[in-house]
Formats: structure tokens, sequence, C-alpha cells
């Protein structure tokens, strides 16, 4: 007897295949890809990995149950299989195969979540989960903040919390560190202004979510994430001036703003020493310099194919404990994606990496520049906000970054990819009958 005749199904995919168990589960989701850093304080890996199993499982069963309902052409990019493939190879030859097995699962679990998010919620869905979980994590994380600071003034070890409020920072909320708290407001913020713009929540509620977005964002004192905000908000710009321009004009503009990037990007290189002068970000970028500088050597032992992927470093394992006297601190990456890419899938994946990024970043830029709603540019300015990022850190590898990451590039893909006309059945003529 199959699953599906089994008398007990029909009740099972009741309940999973709803809409609304997959928008809680959705919301669950990411939710918790927010929360691994307060997970693992609090609950340790057990307990997170205790939560993802679940999930996992739920998310399946989900599927299945809804398997004839949903659109499955062209939704998982093929860059993404390749780039996920490749670093499940790279296991054959890794210096540290077990933590390259568990590292692999570990990413295709987030791969997966993201996935189903994006299968069973339409993008504005998407954003209001996101919406909702940011305000909860935000409120929390500033709640936190003001009983360290100003009510106890005491730091809370475990979550790292230092109770600097009342010096006006840096914040870190339940994030780990001010960078991240610094991320995820920025993306927080994205969300609030998208939101507010689709009039999807009440104007009361908005005006404090970007009010809440933005406190934090300064209050964390992140020079990277600061400068992020302001290339961001180019980004915003450039997409609704595009959005407004007549269609025959787009694509003149979209290439002079394309020559305006290169000229702006190499100007900000010859100049880069005042501009991290300026936002106090000088001694985050020689810290930076030196890992890289130590990783560099690393690469050259296996640069076309890499050490082997791991994800998150472990500061246990060899090589990566090596590079502890790096600042003197235990290391979880190599605070540059691109690099991280490079030193642990080598050549080929860094090559696979940067194709599958800027084919996710050219599909969601054309959909937030030709679609009528506002809401696509929400895929759009959350992937500039990651690739940028990526520059300084390398979130968008691992947990939420890679959530957000996948999420935003299946949405890209699934409207704009060519396996979307597999969809429409060709017609078929009749054939004439015999004597007619």
């Amino acid at each position: 007897m199959r699953v599906s005749e089994h008398p007990g199904w029909a009740v099972v995919a009741a309940i999973f295949g709803s809409p609304r168990f997959s928008g809680v589960l959705a919301t669950t989701a990411i939710g918790s890809a927010l929360s691994v850093n307060l997970v693992k304080e609090t609950m340790g890996w057990a307990g997170l990995i205790g939560i993802l199993s679940t999930l996992v499982v739920f998310a399946a069963v989900s599927l299945v149950a809804r398997r004839n309902d949903l659109d499955w052409h062209g939704v998982l990019p093929l860059s993404l299989v390749v780039f996920l493939g490749w670093c499940a190879i790279t296991i054959v030859w890794s210096r540290y195969p077990s933590s390259s097995v568990t590292g692999v699962i570990y990413q295709l679990t987030f791969s997966f979540l993201a996935l189903y998010v994006a299968l069973v919620r339409d993008l504005i869905q998407i954003v209001r989960a996101v919406g909702d979980v940011m305000r909860v994590l935000l409120t929390v994380s500033l709640a936190l903040e003001i009983l360290s600071g100003l009510l106890l003034d005491l730091p809370i070890a475990f979550l790292r919390i230092q109770g600097n409020l009342d010096e006006g920072g840096p914040l870190q909320g339940i994030f780990g560190s001010r960078n991240m708290l610094g991320f995820i407001a920025l993306i927080a913020l994205v969300t609030f202004l998208v939101e507010r713009n689709t009039r999807s929540v009440p104007r009361g509620l908005s005006l404090y979510s970007i009010v809440l977005a933005a406190v934090l964002l300064l209050g964390s004192r992140s020079p990277i994430s600061l400068g992020v905000a302001g290339i961001v908000f180019v980004a915003a710009v450039a997409v609704l001036a595009l959005r407004r321009a007549r269609p025959e004009l787009r694509r003149s503009l979209q290439i002079g703003m394309l020559v305006i990037l290169v000229i702006g990007t190499l100007s900000a290189y010859f100049v880069r020493t005042r501009i991290l002068a300026i936002v106090g970000a000088r001694s985050e970028f020689t810290y930076r310099l030196e890992i890289w500088n130590q990783l560099s050597s690393l690469i050259d032992y296996n640069q076309l194919e890499g050490w082997g992927w791991v994800g998150l470093w472990r500061p246990n394992v060899s090589p990566f404990f090596a590079l502890d006297f790096v600042g003197n601190r235990q290391h979880t990456s190599g605070l540059n994606a691109f690099i991280d890419v490079y030193f642990q899938a080598g050549l080929i994946g860094l090559v696979i990496f940067v194709g599958m990024a800027g084919l996710a970043l050219v599909r969601s830029w054309i959909l937030a520049t030709s679609k009528k709603s506002v809401i696509y540019m929400w895929p759009a300015l959350i992937l500039v906000v990651l690739l940028v990022t990526s520059m300084a850190e390398s979130a968008m590898l691992v947990e939420y970054g890679w959530m957000f990451f996948v999420m935003c590039m299946v949405k890209a893909a699934h409207s704009l990819s060519w396996r979307q006309g597999l969809a429409l059945k060709p017609p078929t003529a009749e054939l004439p009958r015999a004597g007619a």
C-alpha cells in the first residue's frame, strides 16, 4: 500500500497541506534561522539540530501534501544545484572530511528550508513573514540591551551583550556581534520600508518598525553595515529611477548606471584609506587584511579544488585553529564570502559562486525595474545587502544569510527561468479520421 492510500494520510495531508500550516511553518523557519545564535547560546548545538531537523521533516511532509498545488517548473536554479553539488564533491579530497560532511548537511538544511519558503509563499507573504520575525527579534534585542546597559549595568556574557547602551553603543542584541546586529537591522530596515510602501501593515506598526531598525542599525556602530546602508540607498534610488523611466530609455539608463558603478568602484578603491578613516573602519580593515593574507598563503596549496567545504569554520580543526593568532580570537569565517569560497571550494567553486550570485542579482534587478509592484524591489535590495556585506563578512554563506540568498535567488529564477516555458503544454492537433 502506498503512503497516499493509507487511511491516516488524508488527515495528515489536510493538516500539513493547509495554507495556514504552510504560513506558520515558513514563518517559524525564518525565525529559527535568524535566531541561531540565541538558540546555540541557550540550548546548545543539540537544541538547534533538534529544531532544524523537526522543521525539515515538517517541510518535507508539507511539500508532499501540497505536491499537486505547487508550480515546480524552474523553481530550483541550476546554478544553485551546481554550487551545492560542488561543495558536496569537495568532501572527497577534504582535509577534514567529517567536518565537511556535517558542513554540507548544514548547508543543505538551510537550502531546503529556504526552498520550502520560496515554494509555498508568494513574495509579499515572504516579506510579511520576515517583517513579523524581525520585529520580534529586534524588539527582544533592544529590550535586552536596555536591561543590560541601563537597568542592570552589567553585560549579559552568554549572549555577548556588552551593555553599552548608556554610551550609545556598540550594541550586539541577540545576534552575537555588532556587525551581525547591523547586518540584520539593515535587512529589517529594507523589509520594513517595502512593507510601508505596499501598505501591508498598519501605519503605526510600520513607523515603529522603521524607527526600531534604524535605531539598532545606528546603535550597532558597525562601520560595515553603515557603509553598506549607503550603497543600498544609492541602489534603491537607482531602481526607483529605472522604474519611472520610459521603457525605451531603460536600457540606456542601465548601461549608464553600470558605467557609473564601475567608475565609482575604481575611485573608491584608490581612495580606500581615506574612506576607511572617515567611517572609522581602519582597524577593522587591517584586522581583515591580515586574515586574508594568511588565507591567501593557504589557498596556494589547493588553489583549484579548495581545502574542502565546511561552511562555518571549526576552531578545533586544522588549519582553522592555526589562524587564531590573528587578533587573538577564534574565527568562524574568513570575513569575506568570496575569499572564503575560494579557500574552501577552490577556484572552481569561486567561479560557480560568482556566476550564481551575479545571475541572481541580474534577474532580481530586472524584476525590480520592470514589474509594477514595489514588492519586487525587496529581493534586489536584499541581494545588494548580502553581496556588498560579503566583501567584509561571510554571513551570506551560512545560516540566515544563506537562507535569504536562496529565497531571493529562487524567487527571481522562478519568474525569469527559461524552464518556465516547459510548463506550457504545446497545442496538439487532432489527426484526421479515416474516410473524413
